[in-house]
């Protein structure tokens, strides 16, 4: 089992442009230990999406440092999985060849490899779309794709970016589920940005609220035990969901 504790220690983000400088991030220092899944909420430009970029190595910040495992996210080849909004699923290609990308890149292509591959497609209900093209997909099935695609390359940090938000209400809900009871199987350390509370207390452990820009850390929300052991679907029946989501968003309406 690969160990993905993750830790940012002081993180600030600056950027620089001719005329001015606008600060995205500042001070954030956070533990995120391994196998637990957290969110991150706040209003619009308050630098989630900035924040996981960091996480994910794509960024380094201006001042402060993130490590996984005590090295540097910068420094290492980190196997990170992500998650998009837009599946960024190659038109071209078959859905095998799509959910085999990633270890191809990764030089990880051997008959293991796609066998583990082919597994997780089955277990998303799609082996027989293997030989089919995105476009033939419906959009919650090109994202139970892109999940794959992710899992494949057996990554230790996961990083969602809003990727249910495309969808369907109905396929929404269901990826939830589907996303969660994955992650927690395979015991993935991941990190969700969102702009739905109700999503961020079904499937998190912990909800981190952004203040807006720059972003600090403003409320860190532990979710009740119950919430954590139940899927999404069932956690938001429950009277504690109710709770937790009047709690949130009185203090994300304080922000505004």
């Amino acid at each position: 089992m690969i160990m993905s504790t993750l830790r940012l220690s002081d993180v600030s983000m600056t950027y620089l442009s001719k005329t001015e400088a606008t600060t995205a991030i500042e001070h954030i220092d956070l533990v995120v230990e391994d196998g637990e899944f957290i969110s991150l909420l706040g209003p619009s430009g308050c630098g989630k999406t900035t924040l996981l970029s960091l996480i994910g190595g794509l960024l380094s910040p201006t001042t402060g440092e993130i490590t996984l495992n005590g090295t540097n996210v910068t420094q290492i080849e980190a196997n990170t999985g992500y998650m998009l909004q837009q599946d960024y699923l190659f038109p071209w290609l078959s859905i095998e060849s799509n959910i085999m990308i990633g270890q191809t890149i990764l030089g990880h292509d051997s008959k293991k490899g796609k066998d583990f591959a082919l597994s997780l497609l089955d277990q998303m209900g799609l082996l027989d779309k293997k030989n089919q093209y995105p476009s033939q997909l419906s959009g919650g099935m090109r994202q139970r794709v892109a999940l794959v695609r992710m899992l494949a390359t057996n990554p230790s940090l996961m990083l969602l970016d809003e990727p249910f938000s495309a969808l369907d209400y109905q396929t929404k809900l269901k990826l939830e589920d589907l996303v969660f009871t994955t992650l927690k199987a395979e015991q993935k350390t991941a990190i969700l940005v969102t702009h739905d509370i109700g999503e961020a207390i079904a499937m998190s452990d912990r909800v981190i609220l952004l203040s807006p820009r720059p972003g600090k850390i403003h409320t860190i929300f532990e979710m009740p035990s119950e919430l954590r052991h139940s899927l999404p679907f069932e956690a938001r029946q429950s009277s504690l969901y109710n709770e937790q989501f009047q709690l949130i968003w009185k203090e994300l309406e304080s922000l505004e």
